[in-house]
């Protein structure tokens, strides 16, 4: 790494601008905004800006040049080669990378039903291509599934390892996000990793993310550290700031040794989740703290990643 080069580049994961995108539609909850994408995709993109402008948003409004795309603002668009050219033609003209996108809404990989597990594979596998049409190296899935700790683990394995193999084929990685429930759980993420063994399993590390149910939370530096040796993106999220500009519930500081010990040099993803601050503030306020703490690990007297 040359000494000027800094040590992570920044991305913009497009769920920090939700509420731009789908305004009205989030007032009756996440519950019914899933039912309606399913039904009718286009009518829960009800905010003032499209999402096709998201990446010279990226660029114009926040100075940066890399951005992960979630499948829910373009949800019927998967096979629509008109859409994904104009996305693509529009963060080329942005001079924006696409670096991956996460998949939602798609049926759970690890369902305990065969045929309902094979479908969620199958709808997995339009978002590979679209994400090589993107210029992306990977896509986000969920390792969702249902029954006994080993039971899941072992159904997500079977899906995950089909669906690696598809991705592959298009030079494509598939990573594991802690995501609430069982995949919260940094251990039996990475037991999910070691048995699928395959080399297009990696993960993406979410800075929250870590409640597993109602009474347990995993912590958060802690299973940062276990994800962090498969690691193909991180994901830096946010939610609220004291006066300083850090963030109140994690270390950004403590957080980005953990990443930058493990030698990932890759994209961390800007992720505004507050509402204490505007979607805008918020994502300025956490591309600030990322690149003071940045700055903060090159400075003399500081430990050298």
């Amino acid at each position: 790494m040359e000494p000027d080069q800094p040590l992570f580049p920044i991305s913009l994961a497009q769920w920090s601008l939700h509420r731009t995108f789908f305004g009205r539609a989030l007032d009756g909850g996440y519950g019914k905004l899933f039912t309606r994408l399913r039904e009718d995709p286009a009518s829960v993109l009800q905010g003032d800006t499209h999402p096709l402008a998201f990446p010279r948003m990226a660029r114009e409004q926040f100075g940066i040049d890399a951005v992960e795309y979630v499948n829910t603002f373009f949800f019927d668009h998967a096979e629509d080669t008109r859409y994904l050219s104009e996305l693509k033609a529009n963060a080329a003209a942005a001079g924006v990378s696409s670096v991956l996108i996460m998949c939602d809404a798609l049926g759970r990989i690890g369902d305990p039903e065969a045929t309902e597990r094979a479908r969620a594979v199958d709808r997995h596998r339009p978002w590979i291509d679209a994400a090589a049409f993107l210029g992306c190296h990977a896509i986000r899935v969920n390792a969702y599934s249902e029954g006994s700790r080993e039971q899941q683990r072992d159904l997500v394995c079977d899906g995950l390892a089909r669906l690696a193999e598809y991705a592959a084929r298009a030079g494509i990685s598939v990573l594991l996000e802690n995501h609430g429930g069982l995949t919260s759980d940094a251990e039996w993420l990475v037991e999910v990793v070691h048995r699928t063994a395959h080399p297009a399993v990696g993960t993406l590390p979410d800075f929250g993310n870590f409640r597993i149910d109602a009474d347990t939370v995993y912590d958060r530096y802690a299973g940062v550290a276990k994800l962090m040796p498969f690691a193909r993106g991180v994901s830096a999220k946010s939610n609220d700031f004291d006066a300083a500009g850090n963030e109140r519930h994690t270390d950004f500081t403590r957080m980005l040794r953990i990443v930058l010990d493990s030698g990932y040099r890759g994209h961390v993803g800007v992720e505004y989740e507050g509402r204490l601050l505007s979607e805008a503030e918020g994502i300025v306020a956490t591309k600030r703290l990322l690149e003071r703490v940045r700055h903060a690990a090159r400075s003399p007297g500081q430990p050298k990643a």
